[in-house]
């Protein structure tokens, strides 16, 4: 089985989401279903239908999570190396051709959230940094293009 690595605040926030699927939201479906029940017939209902669709989905976004959470393995940010980028560090780069500086923190691909600078490891920029070390230049092919980055930092 493929280990899911997370750390300790995206597996809390797994965590989190599955108690919600597992409590509220089914709650708020079984009284969805229970209402698209009293209108009637429910060969022609179509909230009957749009409920029992969420029900699947939730269902299966429950098995989904507890799968993924039998497998975690949480990152130890004591543990992280500053020598190189590796999955939990937090990489400083310098982008060649622009000259804006970013900073991106290596998470698993679960975790991964561009707009909060979580970079999924199996990304093109996320494999382009790791086994990197400050002051190395990189080269990543993306879809838009090449990056050329320079590492300056990197901090867990």
């Amino acid at each position: 089985m493929q280990r899911v690595y997370l750390t300790q605040e995206g597996y809390e926030k797994m965590v989190n989401e599955l108690e919600y699927c597992k409590n509220t939201k089914r709650r708020e479906i079984a009284k969805a279903l229970e209402h698209a029940r009293q209108l009637g017939d429910l060969r022609e209902n179509a909230e009957y239908d749009s409920a029992k669709n969420a029900q699947a989905q939730n269902e299966g976004k429950i098995a989904e999570l507890e799968d993924k959470l039998s497998r975690v393995e949480i990152v130890d940010e004591s543990k992280i190396s500053t020598d190189k980028v590796y999955i939990g560090a937090k990489a400083k780069v310098l982008d060649l051709d622009t000259g804006q500086e970013d900073l991106y923190t290596l998470v698993g691909p679960d975790e991964a959230n561009a707009v909060e600078g979580l970079i999924s490891t199996t990304s093109p920029v996320g494999k382009g940094l790791l086994g990197h070390g400050v002051g190395e230049e990189v080269e990543i092919e993306v879809p838009a293009g090449t990056l050329r980055y320079r590492i300056l930092d990197i901090s867990r």
